[in-house]
């Protein structure tokens, strides 16, 4: 009987994991091959031997060591500032008894609308133009600041803007999940904290923190490999040609690799991808080990 059920729920599984091997794992093998395949041609589909050509070219190129830098700035600044405001958002909405619906529903607002088009919004707000400054510039412009193109302008403005647009994306979807996570916490344990006099700061620190660490540990874990992904964001602030602009990311640089100005060199955009899937499992890897110790599940 165990075997039949056995039998069973492998045939359940099984188109899952045809899907699973078919478009994951087989892609994955052949990343792997071709990075390691030197002076690659895709057309003739042949190469001329096998080595760490690849890998020692994209380390050395200056186009990836420059998306390589400006990804890692923006995972530095955007993970740990966007889900900190969104727990200080999520605390706020936590205590608000009337309108807390509608005021979920407003900070949530963001995430459903379609990125390219919030990224035209800020570039908008931010570019500086032959007929307009910006609104943002005509705010600086009020308090005595000179007006700064934080689009085509210096490198510092236009890693503020990208990390300003990424935290604003990202933060309704983390305030969703800790305002859940706050709902969820027993409010016996604040009930009985407050008979024996304990302070706000000490109940958030010893009750509400370790409640919702296994939320807030999910939303750094998935907030670094959304930002090792980023792409799109990017080319809806400062177009296609990011190499130009010094705001390419690592995704971008394989894209290019594949399909941009300097397309055509699958060897070089697989050897790229698999570093940055190295990074990010190691970084994962790190998180896990850190979170035996500091999240807490009930």
């Amino acid at each position: 009987m165990n075997n039949k059920n056995n039998l069973k729920g492998w045939l359940y599984l099984l188109p899952a994991l045809i899907f699973i091997g078919v478009f994951m794992v087989y892609p994955l093998i052949d990343v792997l091959i071709y990075s390691f395949e030197e002076s690659y041609n895709f057309a003739s589909q042949t190469y001329e031997g096998v080595g760490l050509y690849n890998y020692s070219y994209v380390l050395h190129d200056t186009y990836f060591l420059q998306a390589l830098k400006n990804t890692f700035i923006l995972v530095i600044i955007t993970v740990p500032l966007s889900t900190g405001i969104a727990l200080l958002i999520s605390l706020a909405l936590n205590s608000i008894d009337k309108l807390k619906d509608l005021f979920q529903t407003i900070f949530f607002l963001p995430y459903v609308t379609n990125t390219l088009a919030v990224g035209l919004v800020f570039m908008i707000l931010f570019k500086k133009t032959a007929y307009s400054d910006g609104l943002v510039n005509l705010l600086l412009n009020t308090v005595g600041l000179s007006s700064i193109d934080f689009i085509e302008g210096p490198y510092w403005a236009k890693m503020f803007v990208l990390c300003f647009y990424t935290i604003w994306i990202v933060l309704p979807f983390k305030i969703l999940i800790l305002t859940s996570a706050l709902a969820s916490v027993n409010k016996d344990y604040y009930n009985v904290a407050r008979i024996d006099g304990t302070s706000k700061f000490r109940m958030f620190y010893k009750i509400t923190l370790p409640m919702i660490s296994p939320s807030l540990f999910y939303l750094i874990i998935t907030g670094f490999i959304g930002a090792f992904k980023a792409y799109s964001d990017v080319v809806a602030l400062f177009g296609i040609d990011l190499n130009a602009a010094g705001m390419n990311t690592i995704v971008g640089y394989v894209y290019d690799m594949l399909y941009g100005n300097s397309g055509g060199y699958p060897s070089f955009a697989s050897a790229a991808a698999l570093i940055l899937f190295a990074i990010v499992l190691t970084i994962t890897v790190i998180n896990l080990l850190v979170s035996r110790k500091n999240v807490h599940y009930q």
